[in-house]
């Protein structure tokens, strides 16, 4: 086989189908040319040529020749560009420090915020401070009207008296009721037994009278039956004495000293029984007013309870009057950023006066997003700007619930603590907020563009003598530009940081090393 058919056969075995097929067709076109140029050639030997016809065969040589030429140019440079190597850029991978932060915006808003309600109903005198303006702590924002305030002090002080003379009125007329609770006890116990006694004795006198009439009578009696049986002797001193016995008898009947004091005794005790009787109905009535007006134990402890509410709300009015002599004052450093009393006015108890802010405890409130979420961490350090002044910055707060931006995306609200704050601090404005989650020293480092991630997990593209190695890497924390290889690396290694469509594993390639 010659060279030309053994160099046709190397370009051909690099061509496409449709390169193969353009190039039979120019070999055809060629051997065309050939033969009519050796038609041409034998006319010429036979007869001679004229000049200008001579010229023209001479000029479509030249120009098969050149078209020849350009043909083969064409043919060799597609198998030059199919047999060359790709070039690609490499970087080693190199080792150094990387810090990872979370990198947002937020506004600046107070960490400390009172609202303070109207803790007496006092006409209002001066407000010392409007909405926007700041205050420092203990100056008063707001004073009371002068003469209300001393006319409230003395009703306070006056109720307080009241109070404390109404629980002890209550206390005295129940000590009155047990009183004479404890009276009619007593007396009605011993009025008791004098009734009784007394109406024993009166009974006792009666019978005595009853048994010394009887027994008057019956000696009357006895008296006449003798002197019926000396009837028949009327003259006689018998006769006579039993009739001097029988009228002495009659008298001592109507007469008798012993039942007429018995009879005196009988009426005293009897008047002495109805004033005992009187006087335990009298008993009886005063103990069902004492039983009736007497507090029980649950009735005292009402009482006591309400005069130690009253007495509390009353103290209560009074120290809030006192406290406020001398307005009510704030007490942090900050800005009053509402306003809701006017001058002259009278609050209700309660109402709301104005809403102080600190100065002093500041923070920006940020919203982070789910892939953020799993880097912060309470007392993590940030840097807060605002305003092209620099602070130190923590987090101090990250909510446990998340909620929904205005793209309907879930965020979780978090505090950056603002560590020096000064002057020019200004609540609600923007600030932007660089908090450093992790930073690691010393380690290997790639950029960030050169990590890539498929089923298998995250892998870099190197290249190892002049093949294209796929190879798998463990990452650690990154930063905007690099990241940390923790294994699957050396350092070194030349690594691709960027992949073209064409660029596959275990291909050939012409690597350009780069610092």
């Amino acid at each position: 086989m010659s060279d030309n058919n053994l160099q046709n056969e190397g370009i051909g075995a690099g061509l496409t189908k449709e390169e193969k097929k353009e190039q039979k067709r120019k070999e055809k076109e060629e051997k065309k040319e050939q033969k009519r140029l050796a038609k041409e050639a034998k006319k010429n030997k036979k007869a001679p040529m004229d000049p200008a016809r001579k010229k023209k065969i001479i000029k479509r040589s030249i120009l098969g020749s050149v078209a020849g030429i350009f043909v083969l140019f064409i043919i060799v440079s597609n198998i030059a560009s199919a047999n060359a190597k790709p070039t690609v850029f490499t970087y080693p991978v190199g080792r150094g420090d990387v810090e990872q932060t979370i990198n947002t915006s937020g506004s600046v808003v107070s960490g400390e915020t009172k609202t303070y309600f109207a803790p007496v109903s006092i006409k209002i005198g001066q407000i010392n401070v409007n909405a926007g303006e700041t205050v420092n702590k203990g100056k008063p924002v707001l004073t009371y009207d002068e003469t209300d305030l001393s006319n409230e002090k003395r009703a306070a002080e006056l109720q307080l008296q009241v109070n404390e003379g109404g629980y002890n009125s209550s206390v005295q007329k129940n000590n009155e009721s047990l009183g004479d609770l404890g009276e009619a006890n007593v007396n009605l116990n011993v009025l008791e037994q004098q009734i009784t006694d007394i109406d024993n004795h009166v009974k006792d006198l009666e019978r005595q009278v009853e048994e010394k009439k009887a027994a008057l009578a019956h000696e009357g009696a006895l008296l006449q039956i003798s002197l019926i049986d000396w009837a028949d002797e009327p003259d006689s001193d018998e006769y006579e004495n039993l009739q001097k016995l029988v009228q002495m008898n009659a008298y001592e009947q109507t007469n008798n000293e012993q039942i007429r004091a018995w009879e005196e005794e009988i009426k005293t005790y009897t008047e002495m029984l109805n004033n005992c009787k009187e006087y335990k109905a009298e008993m009886k009535a005063q103990k069902n007013s004492a039983e009736s007006s007497k507090m029980n134990e649950g009735a005292k402890q009402e009482l006591e309870a309400k005069n130690e509410l009253e007495n509390i709300a009353s103290q209560e009015t009074l120290d809030a009057i006192l406290a406020t002599e001398s307005g009510i004052v704030a007490e942090f450093d900050g800005v009053v950023t509402e306003m809701n009393v006017v001058e002259g006015k009278t609050p209700v108890v309660g109402d709301q006066l104005f809403k102080l802010e600190s100065t002093e405890d500041v923070k920006v409130s940020i919203s982070v997003s789910k892939y953020d979420l799993e880097k912060l961490k309470v007392g993590q350090k940030a840097t807060v700007t605002i305003g092209g002044m620099v602070y130190d910055g923590e987090v101090s707060k990250i909510d446990k619930m998340a909620t929904k931006n205005s793209s309907g995306a879930s965020v979780v609200g978090t505090d950056i603590k603002i560590l020096n704050p000064d002057e020019n601090i200004f609540l609600g404005v923007e600030a932007k907020i660089s908090i450093s989650t992790s930073k690691s020293e010393g380690v290997l480092l790639v950029p960030f563009s050169a990590v890539n991630a498929d089923v298998d997990g995250n892998f870099v593209y190197a290249v190892e003598n002049g093949i294209v190695v796929k190879k798998p890497v463990q990452t650690g924390i990154s930063s905007e530009m690099d990241i940390e290889i923790k294994e699957g690396l050396n350092e070194n290694d030349q690594i691709l940081t960027e992949v073209s469509a064409g660029i596959t594993e275990g291909m050939e390639v012409m690597a350009v090393p780069q610092q």
